[in-house]
């Protein structure tokens, strides 16, 4: 792709910035360099600019949403909006800034580009059944060739952990391995949320290795304020986004969360675990 790379401290810094970002998102001239060839719908590597100021961002055009049979045509672009406002209201700003705008292919989510920290320690990893080593958590047993099996396994990290439970509010369906990115300032962003906020159990998630603990003290505050703003404020900007029996649905996942006090249990219903996993 024929288009300005973003060193990893720029990067982090405009993230970190969502004022700046999301007017610039929204306002930006978008300027299409190329495509994400390996993504299931189209994904467009662009930049934006505003004043001076330009950032690569991704745009993905409702128009190249590939139907779901399980989720309603055209929507995947609202979710992945609805997942920023979501992140934005804990705080937590785990989701790169994020708007549905118009573009050259029509309307569609555009989202600021996060550009990997390279030296930002692996939150993954495979180790052996009897050795776990401290500070990591099994998720699930792993083929690793030669008939053996390993631990697929996530840092005990509260970066990681934080991410877990905006999962169980948006009832991601795809949280994969690659869906989270260590930014250079140390933050961690999630992407790819087109396949949220169903109105059916759908969480599938390498992020299970806090299964049934309880929930810490910062995220019983965080739902309980969300509660309170899905009511008022940020349900008003959800509206747009999701159908009334979806952010019915959100409402119910949040104070079911906030009453259990424990991250969830995978489902005995649905898979657990995304395919492929990273």
């Amino acid at each position: 792709m024929d288009a300005p790379a973003t060193d990893p401290a720029t990067s982090a810094a405009l993230a970190a910035d969502p004022a700046t970002a999301l007017t610039l998102l929204r306002e930006g001239a978008l300027a299409v360099h190329g495509r994400v060839t390996d993504a299931s719908n189209a994904v467009l590597y662009c930049t934006v600019e505003l004043d001076g100021l330009t950032a690569p961002c991704v745009y993905k055009p409702v128009a190249g949403e590939r139907p779901l049979w399980d989720f309603p045509d055209g929507t995947l672009a609202g979710r992945e909006t609805a997942a920023h406002e979501l992140s934005a209201a804990t705080g937590w700003h785990l989701v790169p800034p994020t708007v549905l705008r118009d573009g050259p292919a029509g309307p569609g989510m555009a989202q600021l580009w996060i550009e990997p920290d390279p030296d930002a320690p692996e939150l993954l990893d495979l180790q052996p059944l009897d050795g776990v080593r401290e500070g990591w958590l099994p998720v699930v047993r792993a083929e690793v060739g030669g008939g053996r099996q390993a631990w697929l396994v996530h840092r005990d990290d509260a970066r990681l952990r934080r991410l877990a439970v905006l999962d169980a509010l948006l009832n991601n369906a795809d949280r994969k391995g690659g869906h989270w990115l260590p930014a250079a300032d140390g933050r961690i962003y999630g992407i790819d949320h087109g396949v949220t906020f169903h109105t059916e159990p759908k969480l599938r998630t390498l992020l299970w290795g806090w299964a049934e603990q309880p929930l810490t003290a910062e995220a019983l505050d965080v739902l309980e304020r969300l509660a309170a703003a899905l009511e008022g404020p940020l349900g008003e900007r959800l509206r747009p986004h999701l159908t009334p029996g979806e952010l019915t649905a959100l409402k119910a996942r949040t104070a079911a969360l906030r009453a259990a006090g424990r991250h969830p249990l995978p489902s005995r219903e649905w898979p657990s675990i995304p395919w492929p996993p990273v």
